[in-house]
């Protein structure tokens, strides 16, 4: 982390960001570096909301009898205007001997606060919501590699499909693969652990929606539910199959290997994209979207009846398609 001396980490901490998972382990490492330091130290956590501005300030005091001491105060953004007023004005002129970490969401609410440690020399440590798949897919590369071993992109996309998008289920399934295998990980090897689920994830019923084939998607679509596949990932998959199918039948011809630099994809989603955008008009994928967000909106919105929506997805893509001319 950066700040980090062989003193000790930096005196203010900022970990910012809503990604829970990477905000507990940013405040975990600053401890370590601490205790790495000072095996006695003296560790105090606090909820930002509830806690006193003098029992804060009485931890942030120099002490009698000396030592490291780690302050962590968890949603920063909480902090009302008596506790901020204390500690921004500690932040001028912090203990050495003291790390203060504070854990922000990082939005408007409490946004002072999070501006006045950064104004006053915190170190920040960005902890950003994961949305995007590609960035989910480089979380469990780099997973996999601070273990000691190595994935391939299939693989890791393999991953997010049977486990989800949940961060610490991730991290989980990343650390157990790792356990019981060599540590090269490719997409057969996560088939093999995650099956059930990897051969039958949404990315299966979207594959074979965008294709027309609606028995197959329907039947896939009904046995993921049924070993518990989460419907989110679902309609993620079909919302993201019919994106990069549209993206890479807009970016014109090429080999897939010359499309995969400009459009930022693996070489083997993109082929994957060319096969199954044959037969669609640009017309049947505008359809095709507005059905994908209807059916991510149903989902997400806690429709009564999730797998419906799902259903409907499937029968609206495969019909777009059709309407494209499609075979």
């Amino acid at each position: 982390m950066s700040g980090v001396t062989p003193t000790g980490p930096a005196p203010i901490v900022l970990v910012l960001g809503d990604e829970e998972l990477l905000a507990n382990r940013a405040v975990t490492r600053t401890v370590a570096d601490a205790r790495a330091a000072d095996p006695n130290l003296d560790v105090r956590e606090y909820e930002a909301g509830s806690v006193a501005p003098g029992e804060v300030a009485e931890m942030l005091s120099p002490s009698l009898f000396g030592g490291r001491r780690v302050l962590v105060l968890r949603a920063g953004q909480d902090a009302r205007k008596d506790l901020v007023t204390v500690l921004l004005a500690y932040a001028k002129n912090p203990d050495p001997d003291v790390t203060l970490v504070v854990t922000h969401l990082g939005a408007a609410k409490g946004k002072a606060f999070a501006d006045g440690l950064r104004a006053a020399g915190a170190t920040v440590v960005p902890v950003p919501k994961i949305k995007k798949e590609k960035e989910r897919i480089a979380f469990v590369r780099d997973e996999i590699r601070g273990g000691g071993g190595r994935c391939t992109e299939e693989a890791a996309e393999t991953l997010v499909a049977a486990v989800g998008n949940d961060l610490r289920e991730l991290a989980a399934a990343c650390s157990q693969l790792l356990a019981d295998t060599d540590g090269r990980i490719g997409a057969d090897t996560v088939a093999r652990y995650y099956r059930g689920r990897a051969e039958v994830s949404g990315f299966t019923v979207a594959d074979a929606a965008m294709v027309g084939d609606v028995p197959g998607a329907l039947e896939a679509l009904r046995w993921a539910l049924h070993v518990g596949v989460d419907p989110v990932p679902i309609a993620d998959a079909i919302a993201d199959g019919v994106r990069t199918v549209a993206r890479v039948a807009s970016a014109g011809r090429g080999s897939s290997f010359q499309l995969a630099s400009s459009l930022g994809m693996p070489p083997w989603k993109v082929e994957r994209a060319q096969r199954q955008g044959r037969g669609w008009s640009p017309e049947g994928l505008a359809d095709a979207m507005q059905a994908a967000a209807e059916c991510n909106a149903a989902v997400k919105g806690g429709a009564d009846d999730r797998a419906y929506a799902l259903e409907r997805a499937v029968f609206a893509v495969a019909a777009a398609r059709q309407g494209s001319g499609g075979r």
